[in-house]
């Protein structure tokens, strides 16, 4: 079962790589590409939306959220141009980790904490 979930990730890494080649085309179209950076950008993210010291939850966004996203933007991107993609890209292909997409999770983790402080403030205040 072990090397099962293995095959799995590495076929997960690899498709991301397909993905972030996919987006760069001209001919996918620009929800796709939208969507897509956003998959790649947290794939290739050192830093989870949901840390995975978190029992459970932890891993719920790597195993539920990122196959999720990685399968609407598949499904939003020309058959045509995954092939084509698909082929180019090695299979065992992978992306290394993108500071820019840490710094924009770090982001939101502040403005999400700091959103929270406030309302809980105004909470107490009133």
């Amino acid at each position: 079962m072990l090397e099962k979930l293995k095959g799995w990730a590495r076929a997960l890494k690899a498709e991301i790589a397909i993905l972030a080649a996919a987006v760069r085309d001209p001919r996918t179209p620009w929800y796709a590409k939208a969507l897509g950076v956003i998959v790649v950008a947290y794939a290739v993210s050192p830093i989870d939306l949901i840390p995975d010291f978190i029992p459970v939850l932890g891993f719920l966004d790597d195993v539920i959220l990122l196959p999720l996203g990685i399968w609407a933007v598949r499904k939003m991107i020309p058959a045509d141009v995954m092939a084509e993609h698909r082929a180019n890209v090695a299979s065992g292909a992978r992306l290394p980790p993108n500071r820019i997409a840490a710094a924009v999770i770090v982001g939101l983790w502040i403005i999400g904490i700091a959103a929270s402080a406030w309302w809980i403030w105004q909470w107490y205040v009133r």
